[in-house]
């Protein structure tokens, strides 16, 4: 059984035009934990993510764009040595020490830095907290989908705008302005998922002026170390209505352990908390504390596993043109193949090949996500890539 909010939260909420119905999957939603668990849009996308998976062993997972090992060896010591006190809950010194280490990396103060159980939540967190049933969502098209999930879940209005060639792929900032210019909530994945393509910061800063005086631009930043390009954080000092989001569970491989952070000033993490979000960011994992600490201080495998991506995905991409198949230029651990038909076989031939690639999209039925594994996967997908001939004549 889910425990109602506190009448304050539901009041706030009533307030800003939620019904009861919508308070009560709210309640639902926050309750759970993991936000995207057990609800209706991930229940319906479970064959296509590794999350309850079921593949033949030794499947080559290019599916969820995890990481293609374990966490950083250096940061394992500090992880292992956690296990031995998983008797005991976390107290304030270790989570203390993760947002000072993350603060250090990003040069910013540790006010600004909130830990979550991964970055789920937070996102999740986010459209409930700045988002209405007439305060709506902007997005692109193709994205990460999660938010779309929780706004057509509420009834709240969502606008998507598609992504272009001639724009690069970005985001089109000024569209999604123009798509609704009275949203409470702007979102941006950068690099994006499923194109990988990053959104400039001077495109960032000119939204966040913008957009309406209550409303937040959010930048989820989750696969932003594959990539040189800046952070969107760097805009704090005069973008205030910024949110910029993190996780562990992409070039840090620790998707398993559940760590993420969202970054923004205080009277905005104010607001994501009514909603009983204290517990959620002091119950986290010990060993992922541990480990994330330790990970965001060696500074030279982060910069060995983006040049080994790299290099891997100039491989994939490589073999996919070789084949005729065009991909989206990419600055993440993913690429998106048009197959310039229906994917169904293709996807199912690479699977008898042990070969699982990613999901495609609605707007872009004849693509799919793969994701970058480790040389030895991209060989493997290269090899496998010799059955699908046939099928792209």
């Amino acid at each position: 059984m889910v425990a109602p909010l506190p009448a304050q939260a539901q009041q706030e909420l009533t307030e800003r035009g939620y019904s009861r119905r919508q308070i009560g999957r709210i309640s639902l939603m926050l309750g759970v934990g993991t936000v995207m668990a057990g609800l209706p849009w991930h229940k319906s996308r479970a064959d296509t993510l590794s999350v309850g998976g079921t593949y033949p062993p030794g499947s080559i997972l290019l599916n969820s764009n995890e990481f293609w090992t374990g966490p950083f060896p250096s940061a394992l010591p500090a992880g292992q040595k956690a296990l031995l006190n998983g008797n005991r809950y976390l107290t304030g010194q270790e989570r203390q020490t993760l947002v000072e280490t993350a603060a250090a990396y990003d040069h910013i103060a540790p006010e600004l830095i909130t830990p979550w159980p991964g970055s789920s939540d937070p996102l999740c967190r986010t459209v409930i907290s700045f988002c209405s049933p007439t305060q709506g969502l902007v997005t692109c098209d193709p994205t990460y989908e999660t938010v779309w999930g929780v706004a057509e879940w509420l009834k709240i209005p969502l606008t998507k705008v598609p992504l272009r060639p001639d724009n690069g792929y970005k985001a089109d900032v000024r569209a999604m302005l123009k798509a609704n210019p009275h949203a409470g909530m702007y979102y941006i994945c950068s690099p994006n998922n499923p194109t990988g393509t990053v959104t400039p910061l001077e495109d960032i800063a000119w939204l966040s002026r913008h957009i309406p005086p209550n409303a937040v631009l959010v930048v989820d930043e989750a696969y932003l170390h594959f990539s040189n390009a800046p952070s969107a954080v760097s805009l704090l000092g005069s973008c205030r209505n910024l949110i910029v989001l993190r996780t562990f569970s992409k070039l840090f491989a620790m998707a398993g352990l559940r760590l993420g952070f969202s970054i923004a000033h205080p009277n905005l993490h104010d607001r994501m908390m009514r909603y009983d979000g204290i517990y959620q960011t002091t119950m986290l994992s010990v060993p992922a504390v541990a480990i994330g600490t330790d990970s965001l201080k060696d500074r030279a495998e982060i910069e060995k596993r983006r040049f080994e991506t790299k290099q891997n995905r100039k491989v994939m991409q490589a073999c996919l043109s070789h084949y005729g198949v065009n991909t989206i230029p990419s600055d993440a651990n993913m690429l998106m193949a048009d197959w310039r038909k229906a994917p169904e076989p293709i996807v199912a031939k690479l699977a008898q090949n042990n070969v699982i690639i990613g999901r495609s999209w609605a707007i872009w039925p004849t693509c799919s996500r793969i994701t970058v594994g480790s040389a030895h996967d991209v060989q493997v997908f290269c090899k496998a890539m010799e059955s699908i001939g046939p099928l792209l004549k």
